[in-house]
């Protein structure tokens, strides 16, 4: 067994099996620091940072007992603050299938995809952890980190390192979202991420409909024209007076004016913030593609916010929906509803990274020369996306 196949051992202290490996199912969690000294008795070798990985049946059992109503309920005695580390634990979960299950989900998906009238893919923040931007409700999401920090202080706190949205650059399921728009499979993308990297993909501005703005893209406040920038929009100091919005209190013009003399109206960001409204035409694009839909494809998104989340349900009945993504969602038990023959599942629930699963996805949408020669022209685009991206 090669060291670089091996993920390292259970946290649980009582499981006895081999090291866990690359290929493994596992689950990941964060608690909250707590000191060694303060450990004793536990039955969890919890990392500084109140991390830990787990056998997925070992983590269920440890879970199980720290939220157990009765005795009889209780598979592992914890200490009463263990209990409490992980039920806090257990908010935000990650759970990777093994790769055989990916595999086997991959293939499936891929069939549902190819016998599909009207697919959509719907994303979230996780389809660009791989390309280094952090989530919001991951084990280091930036509303985990709060979350933790509100409730146990500098307990709540993880190590770790930020990044410039310019120098992020698409992951391999951008690019393969992209190339199943083109071929046709996929028809419409709808996506909750401000980052840009669809666009930078090459999906255009027709194919998509990103809800909550884009952090490259502004807009005329008078006449609605849109500008496609290479650089973040911010607000500059130019001589554009700010304008704070009345629902989220920011000042959302760049410094910028429109390039239509007859204009001349100030340009501002599209990003949505916490109190704004969606974009009544971006929502109404993405309602009408989300009404036809008889497959969904939802990857890296929790699901819970609204109203974009009650886009993957609005199509065709019976509900097919594809869901990948590390974390639990409100709308798993949809994609577990079965044929009417009960044999098989109208949808697929993935848990683990998108990357993995839209691999084995493509390695059945394409031929095998297609495939090589489609991965093999990554190096080609990532020059383009340099010259898109001046830095």
């Amino acid at each position: 067994m090669a060291s670089k196949d091996v993920m390292g051992h259970c946290c649980f202290i009582e499981c006895k099996r081999d090291p866990l490996l690359i290929t493994d199912g596992r689950t990941d969690v964060r608690a909250y620091c707590v000191d060694k000294c303060e450990q004793k008795g536990f039955k969890v070798k919890w990392d500084e940072n109140g991390m830990a990985m787990f056998h997925i049946d070992c983590w269920n059992s440890l879970w199980r007992s720290a939220c157990a109503k009765s005795p009889s309920s209780i598979i592992v005695v914890l200490p009463e603050m263990e209990k409490d580390m992980i039920r806090e634990a257990a908010k935000t979960a990650e759970t990777h299938h093994s790769l055989k299950k990916i595999k086997e989900e991959g293939e499936r998906i891929a069939q549902l995809i190819k016998k599909s009238n009207y697919c959509i893919a719907f994303t979230g923040a996780g389809i660009s952890t791989a390309a280094g931007i952090g989530d919001f409700r991951g084990i280091h999401g930036k509303w985990t980190t709060q979350d933790k920090v509100k409730q146990y202080g500098q307990r709540g706190l993880s190590k770790k390192g930020g990044y410039r949205l310019a120098d992020l650059r698409p992951t391999y399921t951008h690019e393969a979202l992209l190339k199943l728009v083109e071929l046709g499979y996929i028809k419409y993308v709808i996506s909750q991420n401000t980052d840009g990297l669809h666009r930078l993909s090459g999906i255009q501005e027709s194919m998509i409909s990103e809800l909550h703005g884009n952090a490259f893209l502004e807009k005329c406040e008078k006449c609605g024209k849109r500008y496609e920038k290479n650089t973040r929009c911010k607000a500059q100091s130019t001589s554009v007076p700010p304008k704070v919005c009345e629902r989220c209190h920011i000042n959302h013009r760049t410094g910028g004016v429109c390039m239509n003399q007859k204009c001349g109206g100030y340009l501002m960001n599209t990003i949505i913030n916490f109190g704004d409204y969606l974009e009544e035409d971006v929502l109404g694009n993405a309602v009408h593609h989300a009404e036809r839909a008889d497959l969904v494809i939802t990857l890296g998104s929790t699901l819970q916010v609204s109203p974009a989340n009650s886009l993957v349900e609005m199509g065709e009945k019976p509900t097919r929906l594809v869901i990948c993504n590390r974390q639990g969602t409100p709308y798993d038990a949809v994609c577990c509803d079965m044929e009417e023959d009960g044999r098989s599942m109208l949808g697929s629930r993935v848990f683990g990274d998108c990357d993995k699963l839209m691999s084995d996805i493509m390695r059945h949408m394409l031929s095998k020369e297609e495939l090589q020669d489609w991965e093999g022209r990554r190096e080609e685009r990532l020059v383009t996306y340099d010259l898109k991206r001046k830095l």
